[in-house]
């Protein structure tokens, strides 16, 4: 009887801590569901919620008169999201399997451990995909380095869908989490190889991960970057504004809802000087037979515009996108000609052409009168007699007539510009002093840089005394360098560009305009764009850099229009085969030695200017392995202006149509004359009196050439566990899932036979990402 009372203590005891346990869990309850309700919907509502970043749209890249040139297409691809996979593996699976790798750790390598997303991939996604024959071979290193890297970026398994495959995955259900078909915009560049050069390409940035707002999605599709040339020069104008999708996803990672949508926005249209059809013009005369490396430009001189700009070989942008393949990226850094190189922003000896530069040096040239007054040396009146040859110290000189057993006699500056002869510019700069002919050629450019927009533009060689004291401390300028220097030789480069834009100064009496490739950028809406600072991107007035009638007379000026005027049209003059029907042209041939990568080299040149009276067009040909100016050169110029004369008095018409690369199976061949455009390869154009490389008493000048442009996306070859069709990965063993529940487990019990394969769980991807 005395443990009676004992016993209903204790159940009274455990009854009452059962009370308080109850009321402290329904006062928990309370706490957390009632009072703190609120704050827990919002982060239940935060980790549901699924931000997909939609990749901006580029801008347009346009001619002057709006005819597209770059635009943007529809690319289909598929798209894995690498996340949803592992999840769902792990669901179904109850495991991830990992894989070790090197990684640098405080400048240390470690070991490391992720998961075999490889494997993951293989053994869950690609047999569905194989069933439904839409399976491709991949690159497994790249996947798993996409894995490691760029986690919250969807991995692009397959490009550019056809219609048959769109049409398989549409009809039927994939039904695979994290695999999604995506539409983006892609690059289209309209007319293939037309103006390549100028143009560029694009690829996907280097690092995402260093992209400032990765961390505002859940998946992170990033715009592509421009990587060369008006692509990546006015990349901050092309660049759209990215777009946001907001989607509902339910607590086992299914999509459900699209929450919201805000679509990404166009980039600005960049306006380009190039007249498209002028641009085709120039192309085409390029693609003769004969050249295999060469570039024309042609410009206004009014107001220093690019109108067209050519080089050969070429290439065609749209092999990079969306990638390229590495078999195609090899073989356009491999090949010898340099398609990826622009001749006409690459620097070369300039010859004979540059003999207007020295011209014009010497007409600026001052001396002191009785008085002790400045005044001109009137050396526009100056004679040399042209023996064949002149010595300067140990250095004998040839002029180019002496090849043939010729002099020129005494002769004056027009003259001697007519006839090129080399030995009265030899004595006239000498006479004239290499700091008026060096004074000149800055105001004009030469070895000046230009800003156009375009990353691998040479800016040459100016020489002359100051520039050998800081380049070559150790020689001194002698009267040999001003003479070699005087006939575009020795250390004197200039690209064609620079030449045109010397050329134009002439024409249009004496204003020396910066080159102008971009005319301007406008927005969605039409209006100008503004830079950072709130100013016009791109103002469209020309930009002078300098004016020659701040150092010649109108007068002088003409005495070396006149000497380009005789050379295409009087009896004796190098560039007659420039002449054009019922218009007047002046120019100026020239011929030149170079050493190309360590091989000799001749180059070929004619620039020229028309209508004589008033110019509107300046064009600049150069021709490697071209041996005469007048015979190689001459020939291209005069097919071009014929062609724009014609097309601006509506005697000519232009359909513009998409180019292939221009490309020549031997394009190191010597080129004596070119054979006529009408009949290529079977009539010669006749021949007239041609003067040859000026090379005699020089050695060859290294050109400068363009580099190659930014490495773009070069897409990943499929490697052994990437390759999946006929069904190698996908029939890869898979652990069978264990379905045990937690007795079965606990005391080792098997399961009797093999489950069939579950079902994945998830959506057929992230619908609309």
């Amino acid at each position: 009887m005395a443990s009676r009372p004992s016993t209903e203590l204790r159940l009274i005891f455990f009854g009452f801590i059962i009370l308080c346990g109850l009321g402290a869990l329904v006062a928990k309850l309370w706490w957390e569901q009632v009072a703190r309700g609120q704050m827990w919907a919002k982060k239940i509502a935060g980790r549901s919620e699924v931000t997909v970043r939609i990749p901006s749209v580029r801008g347009e890249i346009r001619d002057r008169n709006g005819v597209t040139l770059v635009a943007n297409r529809a690319s289909y691809e598929v798209d894995f999201y690498l996340p949803d996979m592992v999840r769902g593996y792990r669901r179904e699976m109850g495991f991830t399997p990992k894989v070790e790798y090197l990684a640098t750790v405080k400048q240390m390598k470690t070991k490391q451990k992720v998961e075999d997303i490889v494997k993951i991939v293989n053994e869950s996604v690609i047999p569905r995909l194989n069933e439904l024959d839409l399976a491709k071979d991949y690159n497994s290193e790249h996947l798993q380095k996409h894995w490691r890297n760029d986690t919250l970026v969807p991995f692009t398994y397959e490009d550019e869908l056809d219609f048959n495959t769109i049409a398989k995955f549409s009809e039927h259900d994939v039904g695979l989490p994290g695999v999604d078909i995506s539409v983006k915009p892609v690059r289209q560049y309209v007319y293939g190889a037309l103006a390549a050069h100028m143009l560029g390409y694009v690829g996907a940035p280097l690092d995402v991960n260093t992209l400032p707002d990765i961390s505002q999605y859940t998946f992170y599709q990033p715009d592509v970057d421009g990587k060369s040339q008006i692509e990546a020069s006015m990349d901050k104008y092309l660049r759209g504004t990215p777009g946001k999708r907001v989607l509902r996803r339910s607590v086992k990672g299914v999509i459900e809802s699209e929450e919201s949508l805000d679509p990404p926005k166009q980039g600005d249209t960049v306006y380009l000087t190039l007249d498209a059809k002028i641009q085709y013009i120039v192309e085409q005369a390029l693609r003769h037979p004969q050249l295999g490396r060469a570039a024309a430009v042609v410009v206004d001189p009014n107001n220093g515009d690019i109108l067209a700009m050519g080089s050969v070989p070429s290439f065609d942008p749209n092999v990079f996108i969306p990638s390229v393949s590495p078999a195609a990226w090899k073989k356009l850094n491999t090949d010898p000609a340099l398609p990826l190189v622009s001749r006409a922003v690459s620097a070369f000896p300039p010859g004979s052409t540059f003999k207007i530069v020295t011209a014009l040096g010497g007409l600026s040239k001052r001396v002191k009168d009785k008085s002790g007054e400045e005044v001109s040396a009137k050396m526009e009146n100056s004679k040399f007699n042209c023996p064949g040859g002149i010595s300067y110290g140990d250095h004998y000189f040839k002029c180019w007539i002496a090849d043939k057993h010729g002099t020129h006699g005494t002769i004056g500056l027009s003259d001697a510009l007519r006839v090129s002869c080399d030995c009265f510019f030899y004595q006239y700069g000498n006479a004239a002093g290499m700091e008026y002919i060096d004074q000149v050629g800055k105001i004009l450019g030469f070895g000046e840089p230009h800003n156009i927009g375009l990353q691998d533009l040479k800016e040459g060689v100016m020489p002359g005394p100051q520039w050998m004291r800081t380049k070559y401390p150790e020689l001194k300028w002698t009267q040999a360098y001003t003479a070699n220097a005087s006939i575009g030789q020795g250390y004197v480069l200039a690209s064609p560009l620079q030449m045109a834009m010397a050329y134009a100064a002439v024409a249009n009496g004496g204003v020396a305009y910066e080159p102008r490739l971009i005319k301007k950028v406008e927005t969605p809406d039409g209006k100008p764009a503004l830079d950072d600072n709130g100013q016009i991107a791109v103002p469209e007035e020309p930009k002078v850099r300098g004016d020659l009638r701040s150092v010649v007379s109108k007068e002088q000026l003409d005495v070396v229009r006149h000497g380009l005027w005789q050379v295409v049209n009087d009896a004796g003059g190098t560039g007659a085969k420039a002449r054009v029907k019922g218009i007047t042209v002046a120019g100026k041939t020239g011929s030149a030695q170079a050493t190309d990568r360590g091989k000799e080299d001749m180059i070929a040149w004619f620039c020229c200017f028309a209508p004589f009276e008033k110019p509107r067009y300046a064009i600049c040909v150069m021709v490697q392995g071209g041996h005469h100016g007048g015979g190689v050169a001459a020939p291209v110029a005069q097919y071009i202006l014929e062609r724009v004369i014609g097309l601006e008095q509506g005697n000519y018409n232009v359909e513009l149509a998409k180019l292939d690369p221009a490309w020549n199976p031997n394009p190191f061949n010597k080129i004596e004359a070119l054979t006529d455009y009408k009949n290529a390869g079977t009539v010669a154009i006749t021949a007239e009196p041609e003067e040859g490389a000026d090379t005699h008493g020089s050695s060859s000048s290294k050109v400068q050439m363009g580099g190659n442009g930014a490495s773009p996306d070069i897409r990943a070859e499929a490697d052994a566990r990437g390759r999946v069709r006929g069904g190698s990965a996908a029939q890869q063993a898979r652990p069978a899932a264990d379905n045990r529940n937690f007795f079965q487990k606990f005391f080792g019990i098997k399961q009797s036979s093999a489950p069939s394969p579950p079902k994945p769980s998830g959506t057929s991807g992230h619908a609309g990402h």
